[in-house]
């Protein structure tokens, strides 16, 4: 399609912000790599939560939901929606105790929490893995999602098109650090929202309003009409077995990696002004991602259905929705919204990267005693090889989709040990070992057997995760029996920083003095279930306001707001000071 001189504007115009960006804070990121990778840590809560809702939406979220919807209704969805309690328990729990820890990135908790080689070779081999590995292969798989969307909208060759967007990328990442990736986050934020909001109107109103929408949608699909506006899915169906429901409900939001918020998310957490910010910007964060983002997306994805009841690709549903109803302008701004997604995904995966590459591995155990002038400089080199790299992975993405698979599936279930070193002082760095390479053995020889002799137990998800997670679980509990525990030297400063307030730090808060605990307690467990009344309450209400069904709707609104109240009263009872220490 050919694009209007106004949306080349439009484009040209977010570029050149996005490297004015870079230029403007690149002294600033330049002093430290506390605020190359951080900001210094000193965000407030609406830029760090605001970042963090924009770095997970990739430029090819809508393709996915589209898809989603075309192949399993909005119930599809329960795909991401039954995160929510790990996110809401990373906002209730955990993100005041990232903060705490004053360290530069995640796997540095490592080095303050356990003791000893085993403490060492698992940040080393984490931030190897992890920063290179792991980290390229999403950087391959995004760009590869980013051909299909250049597809729809411009005819130069993708590759040439995507280059002009990695050396922006990579030119306002290497200048500025982490300043570069949270500005140009807000910024893509309201253009994303905005943009997908007018598109959805657009849409809707083109279509005779969402009655419309909805009776065509029953009269092209007849009986499958209901189950495709249903936000609930068919438990027992082909796409969600009875056991992969119990997985997900009991078993998924606790055993993935990001349970206790890790990786990015806990980036923005360090680099909040404080734990009350840090807990401010994991809420809105929580909220933003699941009750204000979806339903413009959801919306255009029903409406591309019937515009498009034979597409075979329904991913491609929305960037056509997009090219059908958008004038001139907003076409550009709709396209900007895409770039910038696709830049702010590849900043935070290189940034990132960087980060635990630098500090957990180089500063650790290449040049522990050096300048930050020097640390900036191999960041932003070692920032420069990670996109080539990552671009590598992706001209290769093709013949390596199964490993993609394999090794991001091998670190399923290892999320229960990252939530027990909080709670527990007998945990150990023997407990994470033994978590990863049992979670990597079950997973592998599972997908194996899937692989060169399926049957219909292997490939269920449900199974494969409760297998994988139940194995890993017994292992790494044999394992922190079995081996020494933390130095208590180390325990004790641990304590003394982060102040856990779990009981099952009893033994060590006992030799621990003059530490201002902020008591766990059976009201913070009810005011993270209450978090989840919350999410969902908005989530669907919204929905079905959306549809039409307004008095249900009311309903689900009336009780996020009781439960977002006793969240409320809960903290300000607790003591907001205790955010603060």
């Amino acid at each position: 399609m050919q694009l209007a001189l106004l949306d080349w504007i439009i484009i040209s115009l977010y570029m050149v912000f996005a490297i004015g960006v870079g230029v403007f804070f690149s002294k600033r990121a330049g002093k430290n790599i506390t605020e190359y990778f951080i900001s210094g840590r000193n965000l407030p809560w609406w830029i760090a939560g605001t970042s963090m809702v924009a770095t997970t939406f990739a430029a090819d979220t809508p393709l996915f939901v589209s898809g989603v919807i075309a192949k399993e209704g909005i119930a599809g969805n329960w795909l991401w929606w039954n995160l929510a309690a790990s996110h809401v328990m990373a906002t209730i729990f955990f993100a005041r105790l990232w903060h705490r820890a004053d360290i530069l990135t995640d796997l540095e908790l490592l080095k303050i929490r356990y003791s000893g080689r085993p403490a060492k070779f698992l940040r080393g081999f984490r931030s190897l893995w992890e920063g290179i590995l792991l980290n390229c292969i999403i950087m391959g798989w995004v760009m590869l999602a980013m051909f299909k969307i250049l597809g729809v909208f411009v005819d130069w060759p993708k590759w040439w098109s995507l280059g002009i967007l990695l050396v922006i990328a990579i030119t306002y990442t290497i200048l500025s650090g982490f300043w570069g990736v949270v500005i140009t986050d807000i910024v893509q934020f309201v253009i994303a929202m905005s943009s997908s909001v007018i598109l959805a109107v657009i849409v809707v109103y083109e279509n005779g309003g969402m009655t419309a929408i909805q009776a065509d949608l029953r009269m092209i699909y007849a009986d499958k009409a209901e189950q495709i506006l249903s936000f609930v899915p068919e438990v027992g169906s082909a796409f969600l077995p009875v056991t992969t429901f119990i997985a997900f409900i009991a078993v998924n939001w606790w055993a993935v990696k990001i349970a206790d918020g890790g990786s990015y998310i806990a980036q923005r957490m360090f680099a909040a002004r404080d734990e009350k910010h840090s807990f401010l910007a994991t809420l809105w964060f929580t909220v933003a991602h699941y009750c204000l983002r979806p339903w413009p997306w959801i919306l255009v994805g029903i409406a591309a259905m019937v515009v498009y009841p034979d597409l075979q690709d329904p991913e491609l549903g929305y960037p056509k929705m997009v090219a059908e109803y958008l004038p001139a302008g907003l076409l550009g701004l709709m396209l900007v919204s895409f770039l910038a997604a696709f830049m702010s995904t590849i900043d935070t995966q290189v940034n990132w990267g960087t980060s635990i590459l630098v500090n957990d591995f180089y500063k650790a155990f290449v040049r522990p005693n050096h300048t930050d002038t020097h640390y900036v400089l191999i960041s932003r080199i070692v920032t420069l090889t990670l996109l080539i790299l990552g671009t590598i992975t992706a001209a290769l993405m093709q013949t390596i989709k199964g490993a993609w698979e394999l090794f991001y599936g091998m670190s399923a279930g290892i999320g229960g040990v990252y939530i027990a070193r909080w709670f527990w002082w007998r945990v150990n760095a023997w407990s994470e070992i033994t978590a990863w390479l049992s979670s990597a053995i079950a997973y592998s020889v599972l997908y194996f057997i899937n692989k060169f002799h399926p049957t219909e137990f292997y490939s269920v998800f449900g199974w494969r995760l409760i297998i994988v997670t139940g194995f890993s679980t017994a292992c790494w509990l044999m394992a922190t029996f079995l081996t020494r525990p933390v130095s208590e030297e180390k325990l004790i400063a641990f304590y003394q920083k982060v102040r856990p307030g779990s009981p099952f730090w009893k033994p060590i808060a006992n030799k621990a003095k003059d530490v201002k605990i902020d008591k766990f307690g059976w009201g913070d467990i009810l005011a993270w279930l209450s978090g989840i009344l919350v999410v969902y309450s908005f989530l669907f209400g919204t929905g079905k306001i959306i549809l039409g069904s307004f008095y249900t709707g009311l309903f689900y609104f009336i009780i996020g707001i009781l439960a977002g109240y006793f969240i409320h009263r809960h903290f300000n009872k607790k003591g907001w000071e205790t955010l603060v220490q």
